[in-house]
């Protein structure tokens, strides 16, 4: 059989061909590369940011200069941060490439501290949907796992937390991380570490459009994080209209792909359902909703989202007494529904807000 052809999203950056990220590669490939000292501690001093010295890995000379021969030693670049009045920061992160891709640092005030980043997977996005800036830039690469993991490490060094165990990741920036899923999963393994960050997988959660063979992939590969859905209507036709995707894996294939995904103890499913004035607030839509969650709509939680409006997109997001009147309907039909009020809105940084290429 040929192989596929490589796609122009899946080539690396210029300067970086031949060259491996120094930020992907496990312990085990760093003595592969011929790691002079112990690959484990390397692996540590790189990707623990609280024993960094002045901003970088303190690797010592030896180790640094033959890395600097080996590997790509460039992390994103952190250009501009616009500070919300809700507490969160939109961050603009520039690549090796110059492309530059958005992140959110998400603060929690909350007795034990945390803060969530949203993270990006792709420099723009190919599924198309049509209430998402992201979609409106269309697709131009995809992140390379070192480069998914730079912005952990980058928002670390520049905005905190100092440790992981203080951080929770989702993939529900640019891109549709399932598009990307070997740069993806990749990253997540690196994350996962427990020389690294030691983040434990159910605090990554990864968003997709509903890329069935991206979920059915995912869904044999170890450590596999949480699994959130974005689905946003509830006939294939409206769906067909708003998000290009369900042209190929319909609402009724996405519900056997989450049957099929064999859910763990104390895992759970977070679906996102993105309110569009006049275009999927109707009781009929929620009575629908309530119908194709089925034995789903009680355990797992379900986001409605009011749209966070946009220049690309000419939907618009309900009223406020629609939004709780939808909720309402839901509830009584069986439903865990929580509103969830996006943060970064006044600055361009909430869900489907994030558009930045160039």
């Amino acid at each position: 059989m040929a192989e596929a052809p490589i796609q122009p999203w899946d080539r690396p950056a210029p300067e970086r061909e031949g060259r491996p990220c120094a930020w992907s590669l496990l312990p085990e490939d760093l003595a592969e590369l011929g790691c002079p000292g112990s690959a484990l501690e390397t692996f540590k001093r790189l990707h623990r940011p609280w024993t960094w010295k002045d901003g970088a890995p303190d690797l010592g000379p030896a180790i640094r200069r033959w890395l600097e021969g080996v590997a790509d030693l460039r992390l994103p670049a952190l250009v501009d941060g616009q500070p919300s009045s809700d507490g969160a920061t939109k961050l603009v992160l520039e690549l090796a490439d110059g492309r530059r891709i958005e992140a959110v640092h998400m603060p929690r005030p909350v007795r034990n501290p945390r803060v969530t980043y949203c993270l990006s997977s792709q420099v723009g996005c190919a599924m198309g949907c049509t209430f998402c800036a992201t979609g409106s830039m269309g697709i131009l690469r995809n992140l390379q796992a070192g480069e998914i993991l730079g912005q952990v490490l980058t928002l670390m060094a520049g905005l905190g937390p100092a440790r992981g165990h203080e951080l929770t990741l989702v993939f529900m920036g640019m891109g549709e991380p399932l598009h990307n899923l070997d740069h993806l999963h990749r990253a997540i393994r690196l994350l996962c570490h427990p020389a690294g960050l030691g983040l434990g997988k159910g605090r990554i959660t990864v968003s997709t459009s509903g890329l069935v063979s991206g979920i059915e992939r995912l869904s044999k590969l170890e450590p596999r994080p949480l699994l959130a859905l974005s689905l946003n209507a509830t006939t294939d036709a409206a769906r067909n209209r708003t998000m290009p995707v369900n042209r190929v894996w319909n609402l009724a294939r996405l519900r056997r792909a989450l049957d099929d995904w064999g859910l763990k103890r104390g895992e759970k499913f977070c679906f996102e359902y993105v309110l569009l004035a006049g275009e999927n607030d109707t009781e009929a839509d929620a009575d629908r909703l309530a119908a194709w969650l089925g034995d789903l709509r009680r355990a797992h939680n379900l986001n409605l989202i009011p749209m966070n409006e946009h220049a690309a997109s000419p939907f618009r997001q309900p009223g406020e007494a629609r939004v709780q009147q939808f909720a309402e309907w839901l509830k009584v039909r069986g439903c865990f529904v929580t509103v969830r009020r996006s943060r970064g809105r006044d600055v361009q940084g909430a869900c489907g807000q994030l558009v930045k290429g160039s």
